[in-house]
């Protein structure tokens, strides 16, 4: 919950006010400055910027204030703990911090620091570690390190800060200074996930010959064009072979490996002759290579990056993300395409994004922020949508797609929202597209009102069946979508149906009888039993039976298993169930059971083993420390897939009815409903297998 309050403090929560005037000065950007300069304007350093102004490390917007700490108060982190003992202070190491950050902090050189902690030298800098630090005047003690009583020839280290530039990446930094990227992200933890444009990485080696500029901050090394693979740098960097895979081009293979396309060359002289599937390169180790992932090289057109007007809102932190994209639109099945840009597409796309944060009916509230979002499961829901949301930023970002995000509080309850308001201030008319509200009484509502400025609404989260109007689109299966999904699966294999119902599921009964035909029904005794004999008289010896079972009786489960098992010895079967049965949970029941009869059931999200899915679900880890759960999911789902259907050179409605597209756990495959208005019908079809994982059935 802590993440939670935080992220919704950073959103919403202006602070200007917590700073003294005395220690904060208000600073108003002018365009082409960059943080360094202001930095040295104030002689302190991006750091201490950025610990005022998060939304900097995204970049600095001309005309925009920065809260800059004065050179008599520093403003010190808000969870750093320290201790005064003496003459010494102690200081415990919190998440993206580094050594530069701290000596700056406590005005003490980095030989002192080193010299009071000799682990820093081994370890490099680790979250959590409680650092001495000495006091500003104290003498750097001479007694040598382990290290150096092994090897007594052996000079001491040397620590240099290379200020990142655009376009420079990990493996490059790490080439120039003869290191590897794993000791790079050692000593600088906050690069794991994202390489920030002026951020200082302290670095172990000596700095390359450059020439010096005065206004340069001290100890700062320039970094220097090399057009030439060193030889000796190569030293430092493990590699490793990858064999070229189908469709994969060199873009998208120096994404996937961090490196330009010139360095990716010099490495590989055969790629000058074009990039051939199944040829052999020389990469970087380190690297999950097969998956398609956003790092910190950059594409080559150059556009303006992604600008977020966020009403309310707060910082985007830069991370690498996955991306749905390999090349140009590719055919994964004669269903799903993946997207990407279109070449030449600049115009820029406005995006509204509606989240119901009631902030209102949270300042009148007297229980605590803390408290509020930990018993209210809607607001929990909101911020998992909400962070899933920004990843989804993030990458675009990193993709420089154009388009802008605007995020407002769309202050819902079942019956009402500040839909109206915000239409009235002339803030969702000219949106290419609206994501929300989530109550689907609400969508309907914004969809009406904006059905006159022909903008589509896309309805997040709700699985009810939407009134019929043209610019809505569900993008959440209904439960009839999904149960006819598996129906019709099962007819297009061929398959001999047979339905075994509690008397108790009379509303799915009744499905069965009014929308699927051809079903039969298993007879039940008089007491409300499966009849064994009839059900086995049911099953076809040279046709696939698929057995509907719908009942959360654990006796009718048992026998209905039991009898199936039985049968399989003269017939194909598989089970089947139309909706999630906990029955099957249980003790009870045998798992190896319905791994045997190979159990499926249809899903609106699939369980995936993808490299790609993987490398998400990490990210986000990183980014929120938890993992993401069904709704941070389908927050990046929806809003990702909002963003590439509208630079595809066509208007949202026009991809919808063209195109179905698959993101980290969803698939949306969208239709005209007859009545008006679109649905989706983009629904897995999932059974265990026999190597007791979750496949998707082809």
């Amino acid at each position: 919950m802590k993440y939670y309050f935080t992220l919704l403090s950073f959103v919403f929560l202006v602070t200007c006010s917590a700073f003294s005037q005395e220690k904060v000065v208000k600073y108003t950007i002018s365009s082409g400055e960059t943080i360094n300069q202001i930095a040295q304007k104030f002689k302190i350093t991006p750091y201490d910027i950025y610990q005022l102004n998060p939304d900097a490390r995204s970049g600095l917007v001309p005309n925009t204030v920065l809260l800059i700490p004065t050179k008599s108060g520093k403003t010190e982190s808000a969870v750093a703990k320290t201790n005064t003992t003496g003459k010494a202070t102690t200081h415990e190491v919190q998440p993206k911090e580094t050594l530069f950050g701290i000596e700056k902090k406590y005005g003490v050189s980095d030989e002192a620091l080193k010299a009071a902690n000799p682990f820093l030298v081994t370890n490099g800098l680790q979250i959590g570690q409680t650092l001495i630090i000495p006091s500003k005047g104290a003498k750097v003690k001479t007694t040598a390190t382990v290290a150096e009583k092994t090897n007594k020839t052996a000079a001491p280290e040397k620590y240099v800060y290379h200020e990142v530039l655009p376009k420079e990446t990990k493996y490059s930094i790490a080439k120039q200074y003869k290191t590897t990227v794993e000791d790079l992200e050692k000593r600088n933890p906050e690069i794991v996930s994202n390489l920030p444009v002026g951020y200082h990485v302290t670095i172990k080696g000596t700095a390359p010959k450059t020439e010096t500029n005065p206004s340069v901050v001290a100890n700062v090394a320039k970094p220097v064009e090399t057009k030439k693979v060193d030889e000796s740098s190569k030293k430092g960097t493990t590699y490793m072979d990858y064999q070229v895979k189908p469709k994969e081009t060199l873009y998208s293979l120096s994404r996937t490996f961090q490196l330009t396309q010139a360095e990716l060359t010099e490495l590989n002289p055969s790629l000058a002759e074009g990039v051939k599937e199944g040829m052999v390169l020389k990469v970087p180790s380190g690297f999950l290579a097969p998956a398609p992932i956003i790092a910190q090289q950059q594409p080559q057109q150059v556009e303006k990056a992604i600008e977020k007007p966020v009403e309310n809102s707060g910082s985007v932190g830069g991370i690498r993300i996955l991306e749905k994209v390999k090349s140009e639109t590719v055919s994964v099945d004669p269903e799903v395409v993946e997207l990407t840009k279109k070449r030449g597409q600049n115009e820029r796309k406005k995006i509204a994004l509606l989240l119901p944060f009631n902030l209102a009916k949270m300042q009148n509230d007297t229980t605590s922020t803390a408290n509020r979002i930990k018993n209210d499961k809607f607001l929990s829901m909101t911020l998992d949508f909400y962070s899933g949301a920004l990843m989804a930023i993030d990458s675009a970002r990193v993709l420089k797609l154009p388009i802008d995000i605007s995020i407002y509080d769309s202050q819902e309850t079942k019956s009402t929202s500040n839909v109206s308001g915000l239409i009235a201030q002339n803030k969702l008319q000219g949106a290419n597209a609206v994501i929300g509200p989530f109550y689907q009484s609400n969508a309907e509502s914004a969809a009406n009102s904006l059905r006159l400025y022909n903008v589509p609404v896309i309805s997040p989260l709700s699985k009810d069946s939407a009134n019929p109007i043209d610019n809505l689109y569900q993008s959440i299966p209904t439960n009839d979508v999904v149960r006819n999904a598996v129906f019709d699966y099962m007819r297009a294999k061929n398959g001999n149906i047979v339905a075994v119902v509690d008397k108790k599921k009379e509303s799915v009964i009744n499905y069965i009888k009014q929308n699927q035909k051809g079903v039969v029904f298993a007879g039940l005794s008089e007491t409300g039993g499966l009849d064994v004999a009839n059900l086995k008289s049911l099953l076809l010896p040279n046709r696939m039976n698929y057995v509907v079972m719908e009942t959360a009786n654990t006796t009718m489960v048992k026998t209905t298993i039991k009898a199936l098992i039985d049968a399989q010895k003269s017939c194909q079967i598989q089970l089947v169930i139309l909706e999630p049965n906990s029955t099957l949970d249980t003790d009870e029941i045998s798992f190896d059971n319905l791994v045997k009869l190979k159990l499926m059931y249809p899903s609106v999200t699939r369980e995936s083993d993808d490299p790609a899915v993987a490398i998400f679900d990490k990210e986000y880890r990183l980014k929120n420390k938890v993992n993401p759960n069904t709704y941070a999911t389908r927050g990046f789902d929806v809003t990702f897939d909002t963003m590439m259907r509208l630079v595809q050179g066509k208007t949202y409605q026009e991809t919808a009815d063209l195109m179905a597209t698959e993101q980290v756990d969803n698939k949306f495959q969208y239709y005209k409903k007859e009545d008006g208005g679109h649905a989706n019908k983009g629904v897995y079809i999932l059974y265990y297998d026999s190597d007791l994982t979750l496949k998707v059935a082809n």
